[in-house]
């Protein structure tokens, strides 16, 4: 499973991203401008990407998990690492910071 984003809701929340070491997940909604704009960046993100969980949560179908992370703007993009959130931030990422993040990503933990 990967290459490809996935709808995420309340129900599967947990599940991802207990069973993947790595998930992103872009908070939109279909009438959103800057989501449309963003939503390339992470398609090509989640198909150069097979290692990761790409997962999509529209905020009108899922708007139990929206308010359980309190998003109150859209796109917002979570990060978590072995079920951890480790990156939080809304407004649309240029593609070289998303290709960042998921470097960061991707680098082993610090101990700290």
């Amino acid at each position: 499973m990967g290459g490809v984003t996935h709808p995420v809701t309340m129900n599967d929340f947990e599940t991802i991203v207990d069973s993947h070491e790595l998930v992103i997940l872009d908070f939109w909604a279909a009438w959103c401008g800057p989501c449309r704009i963003f939503a390339p960046v992470f398609d090509a993100a989640a198909e150069a990407c097979p290692d990761i969980f790409f997962g999509k949560v529209d905020t009108e179908a899922a708007p139990d998990l929206a308010s359980a992370f309190q998003v109150r703007s859209i796109p917002t993009l979570m990060a978590f690492r072995k079920s951890e959130l480790v990156f939080e931030q809304a407004g649309v990422l240029r593609p070289e910071e998303f290709e960042t993040l998921i470097r960061r990503l991707r680098e082993p933990a610090t101990p700290g």
